[in-house]
């Protein structure tokens, strides 16, 4: 059959990935991969006992984050069955051996997300959200390039042996060994997506909405134009065919740079890759694997096609708009229950897919129908739309002052009072802009002839209506946040000091009962000593003069040293507490940033696999105290990345006090970093600070201060185009629909951020 000229229908649905799919590596004919959000991949092989599906042979387990790109290695004698090398969101690259479903190497090495793979002979070529290509051999990282001015985003390798990337800058550059042979220019945003065509050149897919294929000496040969959003993956076919996934939800088949046919899906299509007989397999963010095909003995049987028809249908529904409100949060009937307030008051409620107007008849106590909620006729025709909602006007508002240009949607019937207050409130823009919106809104709508309520009062400021043709003052006033930036340092300043100096005596007299290890017992000076230090702790009045000596730091690290893993703890309390003290700080300071680092050996000591929560809990804390303290600021810097690596799984602990400590630590980082102006810092902690918020385990004040960081570091750091890249829009909107007040409106900071130029 010629794949090219007939039509694509569903073949069959893979489930089993518990979040997001997002990547595809096709393995020869043997099967292929997917990776996702679930921070797991998948390996399905053909079903046996069904010839139009597969199952799930592997799952791979390893990536302490969301995975994404993923590279097939065909089989040899070390791999009888083949291997995959992936990469995710952890700053890992992981190469796992298919016969036995474990990973045989780490790659450690990327400072944040690892979104490219390709391999070059027996190489691993890898690229970075931190701008870097590397290349490992035999599991030892060989090569280091600075390879973009931005994130890259992309990597394949052609047929004819050289390399081709992808990036935030705009750009693709072709690669020969460690020389950038040629720079591609014209995209206008993101180059998310790659693809070789064999004797043809390179396919590129982009944020700017656009599909382009390069020769190699850059010449465009082709633009695609279809999708309405970000580009996503392209990928190319031996019959010509090209196809390409997007966040519009929609995966289009292209040829000869026409679009010949577009296959909806109930979410994101984040990859889409063909199959060698032409088929092609999508990876959605509603979690499933679907596989799309031409042939007919493959075809989903009609109640499988009836049954996504009807998933599609219900997906739009929840999407579907009436009146500015979703259709499936409106009430339904049992609504009308409810008796009205006053004479006329409307009501519209669900009525199967449509939303039904009543109104209130007060005289005979009962709810008129009025009719079904529709468009006019003329809408859908000449009727502007915004964000799905179609409006009378929808203009452009430039505020100026460098802020970006705003949609300021209208119909006729609005009062403009009214439309002005709450497009203010939405676009979280300053109140004293009202009477220059309400005039703009009446030029622009041809109302000259409104006459404004004179009873009516400004609930915010209590003041008459502005009335058109009086002075207005432009008043030049930035857009303000509820959260963000975030300004000084967080501390856990709270101490149980009785019930730690309690615990401290228990361990010790369990050390004592043990003959083993009696030579750890401190002395009854040595408690002495404690009980003093705890003492100075408690008393917080005299923090200003109160001292400590050489020997009593000396006495805590040599227990911190010396003591079993399982009764530090209490320990760790005591130096969280010490750090805070002017005098303690100071004292400990010579022996933080001596030759024989203390503070670098408890660390590596507590994050010992397993951790025990208690000692996650209070090293974090006591670690997070450090940037109270100006003379630590270096040390921590210094050690930065050797920090967040060490603790980078504690937002994954079931314990919400290590979650919670555990954001605060990257809060902390990020407002010094920010205020150090350090880029590759605040890379990585936005990296670490988006992990937390889009976990769904994390408590909700760990996920707050997340959250915090990250827009804090897109307004005030240089990450904002990083954390795009990063999706950042989505998890905004995911904040600001939180039920926790504070979550919404740091969520809606951070999407107003977005929003700005």
């Amino acid at each position: 059959m010629e794949i090219d000229s007939a039509e694509y229908q569903l073949r069959c649905q893979l489930t089993g990935h518990e979040d997001d799919v997002r990547g595809i590596c096709i393995c020869d004919k043997v099967g292929f991969a997917t990776s996702s959000r679930d921070r797991t991949i998948r390996f399905w092989s053909p079903d046996e006992s069904n010839h139009c599906s597969f199952t799930t042979s592997k799952i791979l387990l390893g990536h302490t984050s969301f995975v994404g790109p993923v590279a097939w290695v065909a089989p040899s004698e070390e791999l009888p069955e083949g291997g995959l090398v992936s990469g995710g969101m952890d700053t890992l690259i992981l190469v796992w051996n298919l016969s036995t479903g474990e990973k045989i190497q780490t790659l450690k090495g990327h400072k944040l997300q690892v979104t490219g793979i390709a391999l070059d002979g027996s190489d691993v070529v890898s690229t970075s959200v931190d701008c870097t290509l590397r290349r490992w051999r035999k599991g030892q990282e060989v090569e280091v390039l600075e390879a973009h001015k931005a994130a890259i985003q992309a990597i394949i390798k052609l047929p004819s042996g050289e390399l081709v990337t992808g990036s935030s800058d705009t750009t693709l550059k072709l690669w020969k060994g460690a020389a950038c042979i040629h720079t591609f220019s014209g995209h206008t945003d993101t180059v998310r997506g790659l693809a070789a065509v064999p004797g043809l050149g390179i396919l590129s897919a982009s944020h700017d909405g656009t599909i382009r294929l390069w020769e190699l000496s850059g010449q465009v040969l082709l633009e695609m134009v279809g999708h309405t959003s970000i580009v996503y993956s392209v990928d190319a076919h031996a019959s010509g065919l090209i196809v390409s996934g997007s966040e519009d939800r929609f995966v289009k088949i292209w040829k000869d740079g026409v679009c010949v046919q577009s296959l909806e899906h109930p979410g994101c299509v984040w990859d889409a890759k063909f199959l060698d007989n032409g088929d092609i397999v999508t990876a959605c963010s509603d979690g499933v694997v679907r596989i799309w095909t031409v042939h007919q003995d493959k075809i989903a049987d009609p109640l499988e096609l009836e049954s996504y028809a009807a998933q599609l249908s219900q997906y739009t529904l929840s999407r579907k708009r009436v009146g500015g409100l979703k259709l499936e949060e409106l009430p339904g009937l049992e609504a009308l229950q409810t008796p009205g307030t006053s004479d006329g008051q409307t009501k519209v409620v669900r009525e199967g897919d449509n939303g039904v107007a009543y109104a209130w008849n007060m005289m005979e106590q009962k709810w008129d129908k009025i009719g079904e909620v529709v468009d006019g006729p003329d809408d859908g025709m000449s009727r502007p739309l915004l964000d799905g909602i179609q409006y009378d006007h929808v203009f452009d508002v430039d505020i100026g002052d460098g802020e970006p240009v705003r949609k300021l949607p209208c119909n006729r019937s609005d009062n403009p009072y009214d439309v002005a207050d709450k497009w203010l409130l939405k676009e979280n823009l300053p109140l004293s802009y009202r009477e220059q919106i309400v005039e703009f809104i009446l030029q622009n709508t041809g109302q000259k002839q409104f006459t404004p309520d004179p009873s009516f009062r400004d609930p915010y400021t209590g003041s008459s209506a502005y009335t058109p043709g009086q002075p207005s003052k432009p008043v030049a006033t930035k857009p303000t946040f509820k959260h963000v930036p975030k300004k000084g340092m967080l501390v856990f300043d709270a101490a149980q000091f009785d019930g730690i100096l309690k615990k401290v005596s228990e361990f010790n007299n369990t050390l004592l009962s043990a003959s083993e290890q009696k030579h750890m017992v401190l002395t009854e000076a040595d408690m002495s000593r404690l009980a003093s230090i705890i003492h100075v702790l408690k008393d917080t009045s005299r923090y200003h003069s109160s001292k400590f000596s050489d020997d009593d730091v000396v006495m805590v690290l040599k227990v911190l040293k010396s003591w079993p893993l399982t009764m530090l703890f209490p320990v760790i309390d005591i130096l969280r507490m010490i750090i805070l003290h002017a005098d303690g700080a100071a004292v400990l300071s010579k022996h933080v940033n001596n030759a024989n680092d203390v503070l670098m050996e408890l660390i590596k000591k507590v994050t010992t696999s397993p951790p025990l929560p208690a000692n996650l809990l209070t090293s974090v804390r006591a670690l997070t105290n450090f940037f109270k303290n100006e003379s630590y600021h270096d040390w921590l810097l210094k050690h930065r990345g050797e920090v967040l690596d060490a603790y980078s799984t504690c937002y994954l602990s079931s314990n919400k006090n290590v979650q919670l400590a555990y954001s605060t630590l990257i809060l902390n980082y990020a407002v010094l970093l920010i205020e150090k102006k350090d880029e590759e810092g605040q890379s990585q902690v936005l990296s670490a600070a988006l992990e937390i918020a889009e976990e769904g385990s994390v408590e909700a004040d760990a996920k707050f201060r997340a959250l915090v960081a990250t827009g804090s570091l897109m307004l005030e750091g240089v990450v904002k185009r990083i954390a795009m890249d990063f999706d950042v829009a989505n998890i905004a909107k995911a904040a600001k629909a939180s039920k926790d007040t504070k979550i919404a409106e740091v969520g809606a900071d951070i999407e107003l951020i977005t929003k700005q130029s």
